[in-house]
């Protein structure tokens, strides 16, 4: 259920933002790059809003933010119930999942610190 109203939320988010797109190219266009402004994305002199702007609702921007939308429904935690399954990265670089790690009755103990 809560993936169907996600895709439904997103989809009607991308119909409106095209709409928008099309009927009002130069507001849409601030609006993006306010967005490009807060992410930083403006940052970087090789990266142009015409390379990366008019991919804003479009089917794969669909698609990615369905993805990632749906990827973290997978990562709510909830005292009481299960640990969630989240993808992680070992030292190798192979993706695998938490609870992957879990060997009989033992607990398993998850360690996180920096380098600098």
């Amino acid at each position: 259920l809560q993936k169907t109203l996600i895709l439904l939320q997103v989809a009607l988010s991308v119909v409106v933002g095209k709409t928008l797109m099309i009927l009002f190219p130069n507001a849409m266009k601030r609006y993006i790059l306010k967005l490009g402004e807060k992410s930083r994305m403006n940052k970087n002199p090789k990266f142009r809003y015409e390379n990366w702007g008019p991919t804003f609702f479009s089917f794969k921007y669909l698609l990615f933010v369905l993805k990632v939308k749906w990827t973290r429904l997978e990562d709510e935690a909830f005292e009481g119930h299960p640990a969630p399954n989240t993808p992680v990265v070992t030292l190798n670089g192979e993706v695998r999942h938490l609870l992957d790690f879990m060997r009989d009755n033992r607990p398993l103990i998850l360690n996180f610190g920096s380098c600098t």
